[in-house]
């Protein structure tokens, strides 16, 4: 292999490295965006798996993140009736629970 292909084969999989980076950051921010917890670089970074320094050299990166940052907090839909569980149906459910315990260690 010449010199001059394996510098393209190279630049060729770099290229391809910085675009599945960026994909994954994308969707990262992403989901992010849709959640209620706000949006960082340090959060962005854990979630994608990448380092903090290599998003804040992506301008298109770094710009979203900024206006993420300005708009106001999406909230999102509270669960359901049903599936919420109040205190007191949590207490009485453990005081079952603990009733049960006691039948079954007194047998």
């Amino acid at each position: 292999m010449k010199m001059a292909d394996r510098q393209e084969a190279l630049r060729r999989a770099a290229q391809a490295r910085h675009d599945a980076t960026l994909a994954r950051a994308s969707e990262a921010l992403g989901t992010l965006a849709g959640g209620s917890e706000p949006v960082s670089f340090r959060g962005l970074a854990r979630t994608a798996g990448v380092s903090r320094s290599w998003l804040y050299r992506q301008p298109e990166i770094r710009a979203e993140i900024d206006r993420l940052r300005q708009s106001p907090p999406s909230r999102r839909p509270a669960a359901p009736a049903p599936q919420r569980a109040t205190v007191d149906s949590l207490r009485q459910l453990l005081h079952t629970h603990r009733e049960e315990i006691g039948r079954l260690r007194a047998a």
